[in-house]
């Protein structure tokens, strides 16, 4: 017989809340459907990569270098953006309706042993970067092409996406620094 189930059978049973409480604690399952709607958009992004590699493929010999590396670019924002949907699935629903209990499990991802809040909002603000860095970086090469018809972007337009991709960084920046101090005012009150 295996240790789990024994462990289980000596565990004392949960504490049995009030109403009010057990309700407002229940309450966290309401979360269920938002997440399954994200596994329903994690299908729509490999739907979308699976488009854009026959694209590439289909196209390899038409295209010049320039525009394989924009698809590539694209091929790795939806990868990135997955990444993100992954880490909010798996990450939120662990951290805020239930265990997933994949310990020991030979899949279970290195960083979900250590998840929490502060954990998941800093690698959701990395995330969150990269994505941005992806788009300026896509924004950047199109843009060098401003005699070409087919762009669209304006000198403001390129200025505001830089801005904005600087405030996602000041922001990263002040959650990790914020959660430092969080941990720092922990680690002194021990």
């Amino acid at each position: 017989m295996s240790a789990a189930p024994e462990a289980r059978a000596t565990s004392p049973a949960p504490a049995r809340l009030r109403p009010l409480p057990g309700l407002i604690f229940a309450s966290r399952w309401l979360q269920l459907p938002l997440y399954l709607g994200l596994i329903v958009a994690q299908c729509v992004y490999v739907a979308l990569f699976l488009k854009e590699l026959w694209h590439l493929v289909t196209h390899t010999f038409s295209f010049n270098e320039q525009q394989i590396m924009l698809v590539v670019l694209g091929l790795i924002d939806v990868v990135m953006i997955s990444n993100l949907l992954i880490m909010v699935i798996v990450g939120g629903y662990e951290t805020f309706v239930s265990r997933l209990e994949l310990q020991n499990h030979p899949d279970q991802p290195e960083w979900l042993s250590h998840v929490n809040a502060s954990v998941l909002k800093i690698k959701l603000a990395m995330a969150i970067i990269g994505i941005s860095s992806i788009h300026l970086l896509r924004t950047f090469i199109e843009a060098g092409n401003l005699g070409s018809t087919n762009t669209n972007y304006t000198e403001a337009g390129v200025m505001w996406q830089a801005i904005i991709h600087g405030l996602f960084i000041l922001s990263a920046i002040g959650i990790a620094t914020v959660d430092r101090m969080g941990v720092t005012a922990a680690n002194g009150k021990h």
